[in-house]
């Protein structure tokens, strides 16, 4: 037999994806300050670097968010199988651009990781933020 809890999120299928517009939005405020930032420090490449990298981290988590709510939403067993694979997959890619574009010189290389930190950093506080306030509210009323 199924747990309530369960239950009431097989009831609601949108709980898997409901955070996603924040932060999104997050994501898109925190690009364009890091694109003026790195413009102010760096210029043109500083701008795009910096930019790149929040936009990086955002599709990044994004397509987990995506595919881990797809994998949920079959069967919970393929959670795992499917979240490791991908994160596998990222990170290889990940690692191979970062190569690639490390060995070309090019001078928005810096603020591209750091607008991959700052994309982390701001999308972890951000959903923090959204389970203890938003969704929070939502279970305990």
């Amino acid at each position: 037999m199924a747990e309530p809890g369960t239950r009431a999120a097989e009831a609601d299928r949108g709980w898997r994806l409901r955070h996603l517009p924040v932060l999104l939005v997050a994501s898109v405020v925190l690009a364009a300050a890091a694109a003026v930032l790195g413009g102010m420090t760096r210029g043109a490449d500083g701008a795009l670097g910096a930019a790149a990298g929040v936009a990086v981290t955002a599709f990044s988590y994004t397509l987990t968010t995506v595919v881990l709510a797809w994998a949920d939403a079959r069967d919970p067993q393929l959670v795992l199988p499917f979240g490791l694979g991908l994160y596998l997959a990222k990170m290889t890619l990940l690692g191979g651009v970062m190569v690639l574009v490390g060995a070309t010189g090019w001078p928005g290389l810096i603020p591209f990781c750091l607008g991959i930190a700052a994309g982390v950093l701001v999308w972890t506080g951000v959903h923090i933020w959204w389970l203890v306030t938003v969704h929070a509210r939502r279970v305990h009323h």
